[in-house]
């Protein structure tokens, strides 16, 4: 009887310390799962991250096209290579037809966007893919490139 009693005794003992607990096996299962969670979920979300950027890139593209036809309209010309996008915000050195520039510019709030990678958009008059060109350098600012990189331009739209 007495042996049962410290039997018992030492039982009750371990439960107070708190020995009973998460094994090795099971601690590292759970880590596993979540890292194979994390891993999912990284693959899903940085892809449309990227289109997003894209898909940014090709509306202000479309946005910056559209004044300029609207500039066109206005003082009948298109504006210079060399008087870039600035001719949509500021009037440019040198236009005869100052009075024909609309108050206000072309712009929303008057400033010229950055692509999503934080670089200049490019313009080019006469283009080389159409009337105009408006483009990105993508996401390494560099002309050429693939996928990421590559050019994202209104040449595609036209």
């Amino acid at each position: 009887m007495k042996a049962l009693i410290s039997f018992l005794t030492r039982k009750r003992a371990k439960r107070l310390r708190g020995d009973e607990g998460f094994s090795l096996t099971e601690i590292m299962v759970a880590v596993f799962i979540m890292g194979l969670l994390a891993t999912v979920v990284m693959i899903n979300v940085l892809p449309s991250r990227d289109r997003a950027m894209v898909q940014k890139a090709r509306t202000d593209i479309l946005a910056l096209e559209t004044a300029l036809y609207e500039y066109n309209s206005d003082m009948l010309e298109f504006p210079s290579s060399q008087q870039g996008l600035e001719a949509l915000v500021e009037v440019p050195n040198g236009v005869n037809r100052e009075e024909m520039y609309r108050d206000g510019g072309y712009l929303l709030r008057r400033q010229i966007p950055e692509d999503p990678w934080g670089n200049p958009y490019q313009y080019r008059y006469p283009g080389e893919n159409g009337r105009i060109d408006v483009y990105s350098l993508g996401a390494d600012g560099r002309p050429g490139g693939e996928d990421l990189n590559a050019d994202i331009g209104n040449w595609g739209a036209e």
